[in-house]
């Protein structure tokens, strides 16, 4: 981190120049999280009277926090538990510091979402499918940019399956470690993205339903407090998108895991509970299949390596590939049961 933005961003600026703003001068500050990136960002907590605050410094320009802040209000009108931001004593909602913008909101005490916890599991379903339905007419306040998503996954899956095959042949030529190991699990691999980017080139866009989509929901950014009370945290990557893409982003997350290993049952059962809220047609299942089917990991490890493989960190990726790549046969076999579920549900055909 340069000394300036070190300096900024130290618990004392902070406690001297932006917590004044919310009378708390007097609070106790300790730094939880700080990110020096593009998106620079930092997270504190809040000790005052007994009461915890979260400070966060955001990475976005005020028409987006505008967005941030009316999705928050939004879903708090209908009962789903979030921290809404807090006014400062001057009936604002942000505080700039160094063209810095601060936000304050309750602190949410619990634990993050347990993936290995069934009734987590389900509840943050459940959850997910309620802010859907809720947000179907969302609209931002005055002022905000309307962030949207809405990308073309076909496109992007093509040319990700295209990369794969470029580097294939980058494997061939460089037979070193990681390209064998690259190449051991090619079939696989390639299979589950010819799969992927097949059926991606059959999705009607116009029959994908538009909501407000967290576009982060895992594990971390869903607190169950001491009264198994369900909480969503950080919306900073809020915007109008697919639902079904919002969907397929936990789910991919959830099944990944070593204990979970691509568990059709799993997915089944959670579709059931997130449909009581907002039913999926025929075009969002084939977004969820192709989804959870490209091999994303995989991909994306090789693209760095072949991308940078004279300045890499070959020794780590190498790890990562291997990590990746344990269970693709299981996903495989998820993939090509989950497609004949959804021919048979649907009573259609979706590969030639």
């Amino acid at each position: 981190m340069h000394s300036q933005d070190e300096n900024i961003l130290s618990e004392d600026s902070v406690k001297r120049y932006v917590l004044p703003a919310y009378n708390l001068q007097y609070a106790d500050i300790s730094q939880i999280k700080i990110k020096n990136t593009d998106k620079q960002r930092a997270v504190y907590k809040v000790s005052n009277d007994g009461k915890y605050y979260c400070l966060k410094k955001v990475y976005f320009p005020i028409e987006e926090l505008l967005f941030v802040y009316s999705a928050i209000e939004w879903l708090y009108r209908f009962d789903v538990n979030v921290p809404r931001i807090l006014a400062t004593i001057d009936n604002n909602r942000f505080v700039s510091f160094k063209n810095r913008l601060f936000i304050l909101t309750p602190w949410i005490d619990g634990g993050k979402c347990d993936y290995d916890n069934m009734l987590h599991v389900r509840n943050s379903i459940l959850n997910l499918g309620k802010m859907h339905k809720v947000t179907e007419n969302f609209h931002p306040i005055p002022g905000s940019i309307c962030r949207k998503g809405l990308e073309n996954i076909s496109s992007s899956l093509n040319r990700h399956f295209q990369q794969l095959l470029i580097y294939s042949n980058f494997a061939y030529k460089f037979r070193d470690t990681f390209s064998s190991i690259f190449l051991d699990y090619f079939d696989n691999c390639i299979r589950l993205a010819e799969i992927s980017a097949e059926i991606s080139d059959t999705i009607d866009r116009k029959k994908l339903s538009q909501t407000l989509c967290h576009l982060d929901y895992v594990n971390k950014n869903i607190i169950f407090d001491k009264n198994d009370n369900i909480w969503v945290i950080d919306f900073d990557k809020c915007k109008i998108d697919y639902c079904v893409h919002d969907l397929a982003y936990y789910f991919r997350r959830l099944l990944k895991r070593d204990s979970t290993d691509w568990n059709l049952d799993l997915l089944l059962n959670s579709l059931n509970n997130y449909e009581k809220y907002h039913p999926l047609n025929l075009d969002e299942y084939k977004y969820l299949l192709v989804y959870l089917s490209f091999p994303q990991k995989y991909w994306k490890i090789s693209k760095d390596y072949y991308s940078n493989i004279k300045k890499c960190n070959k020794k780590y990726l190498i790890t990562l590939l291997e990590k990746s790549v344990n269970n693709c046969q299981h996903q495989l076999n998820f993939v090509e049961e989950f497609k004949n579920i959804i021919e048979e549900k649907f009573n259609v055909k979706l590969m030639k």
